[in-house]
């Protein structure tokens, strides 16, 4: 068959035979007997997905990264329905980091249209090291790298979907964690309480009251507790 092109041809490919054979393959169809659809990368996206977007703000950085998650909804309103991860996007004001952002999530996503087990991205993520050193989050918890921050964020994801089980101690830990908190926050009371002081910090031990209470005034050494003072 004759086919007549009327532009002008500005790139071409050439079809090989295992190419072929993918466009040959059928979309995926239900589980034989479950009318089950699975996760599968020749499944189309649909014109709308359900997303989260999460905030993340490195001190490494002075702008704020935006990390949106989108899921696809399948097997809607059976008992099988369930939310799989589809793609991702990274957005933020620090292009630094603008190539390596653009791959990263082409090949996360890349993974997620896939389907199957997409959980050990997580651990691969969150095992990667700057050479330059991490940092620490608000409430005491090292991140090695800023893509170790991103494993954590999908890790996140992924329980909410519930394709993750959060990890939660038993009854038997909860509760000796409990008692050693308990313990520990008792010895510290009791330490503050021969170590609390009214007085500035930095302030001397007093020869006279014994106080550490001995600052700086007006050119002179004196003791804001017994009034004490080297100048007479």
């Amino acid at each position: 068959m004759t086919v007549k092109i009327e532009k002008k041809i500005v790139g071409y490919n050439v079809v090989k035979p295992e190419d072929k054979a993918e466009l040959k393959k059928p979309a995926p169809q239900p589980v034989p007997g479950t009318n089950v659809v699975q996760m599968h990368e020749r499944l189309e996206r649909p014109d709308m997905l359900v997303g989260s977007t999460y905030k993340v703000k490195t001190p490494v950085s002075d702008h704020a990264m935006y990390i949106t998650i989108n899921d696809i909804l399948l097997n809607q309103g059976t008992d099988h329905e369930m939310r799989r991860p589809f793609e991702i996007f990274i957005n933020s004001k620090n292009l630094d980091h603008f190539q390596w952002i653009v791959a990263l999530t082409r090949i996360i996503s890349a993974v997620f249209r896939k389907g199957g087990d997409v959980t050990f991205l997580v651990e691969e993520l969150k095992a990667v090291f700057d050479p330059r050193g991490g940092y620490f989050k608000p409430g005491g918890r090292f991140m090695p790298s800023i893509i170790a921050e991103i494993g954590y964020v999908i890790e996140q994801h992924l329980i909410t979907i519930g394709m993750l089980k959060k990890d939660t101690l038993d009854d038997h830990q909860k509760q000796l964690i409990a008692q050693k908190r308990a313990e520990f926050e008792a010895a510290q009371k009791q330490k503050d309480a021969f170590v609390e002081n009214e007085f500035p910090a930095g302030a001397q031990l007093c020869a006279k009251c014994s106080t550490t209470a001995v600052v700086m005034m007006d050119g002179c050494m004196t003791c804001l507790n017994c009034g004490d003072s080297k100048c007479g």
